[in-house]
């Protein structure tokens, strides 16, 4: 789900995402081989990373591709960015594996594709994070700046992309970042669902890793309620994208025999372009008008949709979990449901409802708490767990 926070440039910077893309990748890029690990960087360069158009920061930064796993069990490369500050320190520094939030379906898209431009949406909360002292993992996730479409939605695609790329930047070989170091994982929207299934899949896919603690918020935890929600609405173009995010993982759903012509003509605009146009054409639409049959309706859609669903797994380490109560996008009702899954499951859940705020008003006032709270699971200090 997005920020629909526009970034003036963003499209102009993305069409230089080649430039951001190691040539190496396409010499280096056979995941299926048999020797090769989840986490292993494929390739990687020193990139630039600015918050802001011209804005400098005292960081080292490599754009990377590295080895992950499909949401059906498959190989796959994903491509991402590691910062790290540039002061000096050698000993082990905590490492934030940070999920973005919607940014669009198109390559040009890729949170890697605008850090040298200061273009990323994202990229001012991401440095407030890194002028803490921490270094800090972006995932691109599946198919947004390395081949295929990208897998917008799906939750456990995503989740692993998350782990993988703290596991990619430990092993990069970078001074204070390795395998002894705290780990974090934070995000909100699409970031709140990617960062949430990495926690939920912590123990199971990578227990090597030490996660102290996951700060998720606006998190699409039912994507069938969220779809319900939108429908017609502002975010309605988030059905779309979507539903072709989850072709991409999975492609016998068949999307284009439920599509109408401006249904195909809708989707196929979102695969090549970003959120900042999408959610201005995508808006107001209704499932009805740009499909011949509506996929929500079918046991195929609704039993991959279902597979994304939040809250059938407890985290492992502590969650801060929060949610604005005024949220257009994602209803704050799927936020608390969310919060009474991991709570019944026997989490560790510090659960904090942002009063009258919406979706990008829940990320601006709520990222600040979140990166302080992890600061506190970094130095030790026990999780107010409020369930």
């Amino acid at each position: 789900m997005p920020l629909r926070t526009q970034v003036t440039g963003a499209l102009a910077a993305g069409l230089l995402v080649a430039a951001a893309t190691p040539a190496a990748f396409a010499a280096d890029s056979d995941a299926a081989d048999a020797a090769a690990r989840p986490g292993d960087v494929v390739s990687s360069a020193p990139t630039a990373f600015h918050p802001l158009p011209g804005q400098w920061t005292n960081t080292r930064a490599w754009h990377i591709t590295y080895r992950s796993t499909t949401a059906k069990g498959g190989p796959n490369v994903v491509s991402g960015t590691v910062i790290v500050p540039n002061d000096g320190r050698t000993g082990p520094r905590p490492l934030v594996t940070y999920a973005v939030g919607t940014v669009g379906m198109g390559d040009s898209c890729a949170p890697s594709a605008g850090f040298p431009y200061g273009t990323t949406i994202e990229a001012t909360l991401i440095n407030q994070i890194v002028q803490r002292g921490w270094a800090v993992a972006v995932t691109d996730y599946e198919g947004l700046g390395t081949p295929g479409d990208h897998t917008y939605t799906v939750g456990r695609a995503e989740g692993t992309a998350v782990l993988d790329a703290a596991r990619a930047a430990q092993r990069l070989g970078i001074p204070g970042v390795s395998a002894e170091s705290p780990v974090g994982i934070m995000g909100y929207s699409q970031g709140g669902q990617a960062s949430s299934w990495a926690a939920e899949l912590h123990k199971s896919y990578a227990p090597e890793l030490k996660v102290k603690g996951t700060a998720t918020g606006g998190v699409p935890a039912d994507l069938m309620a969220v779809a319900r929600s939108n429908n017609g609405g502002v975010g309605s173009g988030l059905i779309f994208m979507a539903a072709a995010g989850q072709e991409a993982a999975f492609p016998e759903l068949k999307l284009d025999t439920y599509l109408n012509p401006a249904g195909k003509a809708l989707v196929d605009y979102f695969k090549s372009h970003c959120v900042a146009v999408d959610s201005t054409v995508g808006s107001f639409k209704k499932i009805t008008d740009l499909t011949v049959k509506n996929p929500l309706e079918q046991a195929d859609w609704q039993s991959r949709l279902n597979a994304s669903h939040l809250g059938t797994v407890a985290p492992d380490a502590p969650v801060y979990l929060y949610h604005g109560t005024v949220d257009e996008l994602i209803p704050y009702g799927v936020g608390e449901g969310l919060r009474d899954d991991w709570c019944g499951r026997g989490a560790s859940v510090s659960w904090h409802s942002l009063p009258l705020l919406g979706h990008i008003g829940g990320v601006t006032v709520g990222a600040l708490p979140a990166a302080d709270w992890l600061a506190d699971q970094f130095a030790g200090r026990p999780s107010a767990d409020n369930c």
